[in-house]
């Protein structure tokens, strides 16, 4: 049962493996050079970097902005100083708690490619190992939501309005 939990828990925060899924004759050939199996090189290089990796759309495709986004539309939403200091701000932080957790779900991704290629994996392990990137996984999706939360209380709701409008959501 626990097996079960942890394996659709993997499931259901898998975005990665959906956007890593080839179709056509050759399904996932060339993928086993990767040196994480699970990760493409634009992946790692993505949670590295603290970017969101559409972790955040449940939030962002109902309306709450996150602050990269605002930043960049600033002009158009007419954000006053304080609001762009406050963006940058949020942003930064954002980063700043994102990075080391996309460090901690690169480490899991590796220790399960490591046991699979190592032949070193039984149910037990593979429990412990999915269980720890699912959690890694809900930690990092949660900073990335907290942070649409925070930058849609410090806009207007004509703002919101106007952000929903800009990014093609209206």
């Amino acid at each position: 049962m626990r097996l079960t939990i942890a394996a659709l828990t993997v499931v259901a925060l898998g975005g990665f493996a959906a956007a890593q899924h080839q179709h056509g004759g050759h399904g996932y050939a060339g993928m086993q050079q990767r040196t994480i199996k699970a990760l493409s090189d634009q992946q790692i290089a993505d949670l590295r970097a603290g970017r969101g990796m559409g972790l955040a759309l449940a939030g962002e495709l109902n309306g709450y902005a996150g602050p990269l986004h605002a930043m960049e539309l600033a002009d158009q939403l007419m954000l006053s100083d304080t609001q762009r200091a406050r963006m940058r701000g949020l942003y930064d932080a954002m980063k700043a708690e994102a990075i080391p957790l996309g460090e901690a779900l690169i480490t899991e991704e590796s220790a399960l490619d490591r046991a699979f290629a190592e032949r070193a994996i039984s149910e037990e392990r593979l429990e412990v190992l999915t269980t720890r990137i699912g959690a890694a996984q809900a930690r990092l999706r949660a900073v990335h939501l907290k942070y649409h939360l925070t930058t849609d209380a410090l806009l207007s709701a004509h703002q919101r309005h106007r952000y929903a409008e800009l990014r093609g959501y209206r």
